[in-house]
């Protein structure tokens, strides 16, 4: 006889489901029927269907935000991956210095985002920055509010000192939790350098990795605060981000249809994103 099923554990799980359903499925269920109506006021209301969803996909601003924002979440995680790992490596296991390093390594983590964007505006500034000052001093032609390339780099250099952290103390545990027996048979083997990270560190780094990953993207593909406060969108439109460009829709000029429309499209970006990187690392390890 098969042991009966205790259901009662539903009754602990239901206050849960009810937070997550009033927090984000209520939300989500009210921007999706915006997006299908013209609101003109509270009480005047006119059914569009699918209107605004092609308006948005045909609307350059959005396909240029969308490449742009695309573009700046491949560069971080190319960025912030392999030099987390390598500072994950160059840590010291054991020691007093060890806790020396995670604790400077979190710092950064501790800063509010819109405290990291004003740090790097009065940092990167070509005539009272530290770093545009240096720049300038040095003969380089620098200045991040005139120069889409030197706004984007500025942007790169903030997201790396930023979240490379995370990627690190993540890649640390990782490491921490191997068997000293692996190393100890890697040494044996005469594995050392790239082939004792190939085989023995990064199978055991996979799923740290992958949680990794997938944080950095989701962040990155949602990041505002830090370019709006550094940049404002920058010069011109080059740093403007899909975050950036829907805020402008639905607080500047209040077009509510369009701007939830847009909502839905870029939550579906990146679930989708998401979901196909999950999907294929899941499907890799099989």
């Amino acid at each position: 006889m098969q042991p009966s099923r205790n259901n009662k554990a539903w009754f602990a799980v239901a206050p849960v489901v009810l937070v997550v359903a009033f927090s984000a499925i209520v939300p989500l269920m009210t921007v999706v029927n915006y997006s299908v109506q013209d609101i003109f006021d509270v009480n005047t209301r006119i059914f569009v269907g699918l209107d605004w969803y092609r308006e948005t996909l045909r609307d350059p601003r959005f396909l240029e935000a969308l490449l742009r924002q695309l573009s700046f979440s491949a560069l971080v995680l190319v960025l912030e991956i392999p030099l987390g790992i390598w500072i994950a490596r160059a840590i010291p296991r054991q020691g007093r210095q060890t806790t020396v390093f995670l604790i400077i390594l979190a710092v950064p983590l501790l800063i509010p985002w819109n405290v990291v964007g004003v740090t790097w505006q009065i940092f990167a500034r070509p005539d009272i920055g530290l770093l545009g000052a240096a720049l300038s001093g040095l003969g380089v032609s620098y200045n991040y509010a005139s120069s889409p390339v030197d706004a984007w780099v500025t942007l790169l250099l903030m997201d790396v000192w930023h979240w490379t952290s995370l990627v690190a103390l993540l890649c640390f545990a990782g490491l921490a939790s191997i068997p000293s027996a692996y190393y100890q048979a890697a040494a044996l083997d005469g594995a050392k350098g790239w082939r004792l990270f190939r085989h023995v560190e990064l199978p055991h780094l996979k799923s740290v990795l992958t949680i990794a990953v997938l944080l950095r993207a989701m962040d990155s593909l949602m990041i505002y605060t830090e370019p709006f406060v550094l940049t404002g969108g920058g010069p011109g439109a080059s740093t403007t981000f899909l975050s950036q460009y829907l805020t402008t829709m639905a607080v500047g000029q209040f077009d509510l249809g369009p701007a939830a429309a847009f909502s839905v499209l870029y939550f579906l970006l990146i679930l989708l994103l998401c979901w196909i990187f999950h999907a294929s690392v899941m499907r890799r390890d099989a």
